[in-house]
């Protein structure tokens, strides 16, 4: 069974990393418009670094939770491709194999928008730091900017057997518009302890936190 996993935020909570929307959310400590534009970039750059490297450090605390384990079980019988709406490394560590990152890597930087070559960061990224000759940047994707691997999210959602979308509100765009593209026939399971009815008709709606939820969902796609 070709299985694709939608992840986002919700599903890196559990394991300490804070999430960006919710009540008590980055975007209610931090402004949108101050460290994650193009346009922040350009007026203090150091305060862009600043707030990345804060995101950076905590990604390096953090660990792969039940939930991130219980998708590379599945992998093991299935073919399985996660979807990625988070920057952190989670499920690389904790072992899956296929990882698209719709909105780029906390663990990477690189010098522009477009640009496809990475320096891998451990820690930070501070002013003065260069790539052939150009100011590093954190390798995320900023309100404003394209997504550079949309298209291949959309590839991958459209060949689905099953869709499990797993810790994200289905507000951002254009990553929220990825369930609208899986075939008829495909399944789509929804896990989010904050939803109580879903307006998608054949979707199956499993309210409960992803770390207890997978491992119980994984249990049973593997019987």
């Amino acid at each position: 069974m070709n299985i694709v996993i939608l992840t986002g935020a919700g599903v890196s909570a559990e394991s300490g990393l804070g999430t960006f929307r919710e009540s008590g959310g980055l975007w209610e400590k931090f402004k949108i418009e101050d460290v994650a534009t193009p346009d922040a970039w350009v007026r203090h750059p150091e305060l862009v670094l600043d707030f990345y490297n804060e995101r950076r450090k905590q990604n390096n605390l953090a660990k792969p939770n039940k939930a991130h384990y219980a998708l590379v079980e599945l992998e093991k019988q299935h073919q399985v491709f996660i979807v990625t709406q988070n920057i952190d490394n989670l499920h690389e560590r904790a072992g899956s194999s296929n990882v698209l990152h719709l909105h780029g890597e906390i663990s990477k930087a690189k010098t522009s928008e477009l640009s496809t070559d990475y320096v891998l960061v451990e820690e930070s990224i501070e002013l003065g730091d260069l790539y052939k000759g150009k100011q590093l940047r954190p390798h995320v994707v900023w309100f404003g900017e394209s997504v550079p691997k949309m298209e291949e999210a959309e590839v991958l959602t459209e060949s689905a057997d099953l869709l499990i979308v797993i810790g994200t509100s289905l507000k951002v765009y254009p990553a929220a518009g990825l369930v609208n593209l899986v075939d008829v026939n495909c399944q789509i399971i929804i896990v989010d302890p904050n939803a109580d009815e879903l307006e998608m008709p054949n979707a199956l709606l499993i309210s409960e936190v992803a770390s207890i939820a997978m491992p119980k969902l994984v249990d049973e796609l593997l019987k």
